[in-house]
């Protein structure tokens, strides 16, 4: 389990706290006796993919996809040929709404990490079938921790917070220094009650970039 070197230091006390090695000790033990995804090298990938001193956005999601093929390491992210989950098929409804983008083909939202957005899930690890089965055992003070550092690192980010568990992190962020976008969470039950489709959060997000001197994220995924 590698991580970029650019959060070793902001990271530093976290990996080294108690409650971080015994969840290394549960996650070693829960991928030799079950199926877990995402696959262990691919943990994580939120932050091999977008380094700290590139990150402009934030996506925050609950636990990894728990059906086959599905987690590799990113947020919402499903590897190209494999069928959106629909949490990502809203998401693609509402960017298509929102910047008129078409429906892209491949759910492998990669392009967007490259160019800033850290796709982070709450807990980083999860049991085959089982969803929420890795929940409480150390990863979300681990990613409070990483929010809280992005908070105090840098300024101008775009938090998206997507439904009750994201909002709820929205006191470790410094809204001064830092835009927060909340709405419902992007699941069906949420987004057919009217919770998620017109929140605008992709055009905003890029306008708030923009007049504060950052290039705007593309949001296409089939380039």
């Amino acid at each position: 389990m590698q991580i970029h070197s650019s959060w070793e230091k902001p990271l530093e006390t976290a990996f080294g706290a108690p409650y971080f090695q015994k969840l290394v000790d549960f996650v070693k033990a829960a991928y030799q006796k079950t199926t877990c995804y995402p696959p262990g090298k691919d943990i994580f990938q939120a932050f091999n993919h977008c380094p700290l001193d590139q990150l402009k956005v934030v996506i925050l999601g609950q636990d990894p996809y728990h059906g086959p093929g599905q987690a590799q390491g990113l947020s919402f992210s499903v590897p190209a040929g494999i069928k959106h989950p629909p949490s990502l098929i809203n998401i693609f409804k509402e960017i298509e709404s929102d910047i008129e983008i078409h429906y892209p083909k491949s759910g492998n939202l990669t392009p967007w990490a490259k160019q800033g957005v850290f796709l982070l899930n709450a807990t980083l690890t999860v049991q085959a079938q089982q969803a929420g089965s890795h929940q409480k055992q150390g990863w979300e003070s681990f990613t409070d921790v990483v929010i809280q550092s992005i908070s105090a690192e840098k300024s101008g980010v775009v938090f998206m917070l997507w439904g009750g568990f994201a909002k709820k992190k929205a006191k470790l962020i410094d809204t001064s220094k830092h835009l927060i976008l909340s709405s419902g969470h992007p699941s069906p039950l949420s987004a057919n009650r009217g919770y998620w489709f017109g929140n605008k959060h992709f055009s905003r997000c890029n306008d708030y970039l923009k007049k504060n001197g950052a290039k705007a994220i593309d949001w296409r995924v089939d380039i």
